[in-house]
This record gives structure tokens, sequence and C-alpha cells, in this order.
């Protein structure tokens, strides 16, 4: 049986190698008629330091600037898109795909993303090899390579092309 793709799961760090693996998830949206949902993780604070902040400028005042940075992330994120719809309107016809959703979450990336995987039926998960790190030029990033060994959902890793 062949398999039918029709919800592509997109984790985005925002990467250069991010960004190159959406051309990908594009291109199988706009070849099957499928829709992308897009997550992007914000690496959780340190507990100390959300400690140490909350009590220098209060709770309130902590989430709201976690609020403000969720909405601009969902703002350069959605800018990113049509920057790209207007990239490529001459070789992908129905862009703008049908975005599912844009999910900003803070957490550990990897749990947060197969939180994702597992609460919803995608059919792909396509993503950079890898992203923000200690060491760029690594094979496979942490979060690519536990993503790869979690999930029962197919993985499709993208990296840059050499010289990039």
């Amino acid at each position: 049986m062949v398999p039918k793709i029709k919800k592509i799961l997109y984790p985005s760090d925002m990467s250069e190698t991010s960004n190159h693996a959406f051309s990908y998830a594009a291109s199988l949206a706009d070849r099957y008629d499928a829709t992308i949902t897009i997550i992007h993780v914000i690496k959780d604070a340190m507990p100390t330091t959300e400690n140490l902040l909350t009590s220098v400028i209060g709770s309130s005042q902590w989430q709201e600037l976690i609020s403000q940075n969720k909405t601009e992330i969902v703002e350069k994120i959605r800018q990113r898109l049509e920057d790209f719809c207007e990239e490529t309107k001459a070789e992908i016809s129905s862009c703008p795909f049908l975005m599912e959703e844009v999910i900003v979450k803070i957490g550990n990336p990897v749990v947060e993303i197969m939180k994702e995987v597992n609460q919803n039926d995608y059919d792909v998960i396509v993503m950079g090899a890898h992203g923000h790190g200690a060491i760029a030029g690594a094979v496979m990033g942490s979060v690519s390579r536990r993503v790869v060994r979690r999930s029962t959902t197919p993985v499709l890793l993208v990296r840059l092309p050499d010289g990039s």
C-alpha cells in the first residue's frame, strides 16, 4: 500500500537548516495536497533562572514576557511563510498552503514535538538534520536524532547542501 501524505508536522527552530527543511515540507504539501502544522519549541528556562526572574519582575510580568515572546515567534514564522510563498509562487501552485496551525510551546523540544506527534495523526515529520547547538557541524542534531529514535511516524531529515 502506498502511504497517503495529508498531514505534515514541521518542527522549526528558525535555524538556516530548519528553514531549508521547510522547502521540502512545502514541496510535499504541494504534491500531495497536504496541510502543514508548524511547531516551534522555546527551550524552558532553568528553574533557578525562572525563580530569579519572577522574584525580580514578578510572576505576572514573567508570564506577560513569555506570552509576548510566543506572539513574536508566531509572527516571524508567518512572515517567513509569506516570504517563502512570494519567492516560490512560480514553482508551487498552492502557496500559501493550508496551514493547519502554528504551535509555540515552552519546554524540552523533543518532549513537546513527541507530544504533538502522539496527540495527532501526522503522516510525516519534516525537520532539519541539525539546528541550533554547540556543535553546528554535527551530522545529526540531538533533537532530530532523538525524534527519529522515538517516533513511529516517518521522519524526513533535511540537511543543508554542502557549502552552505
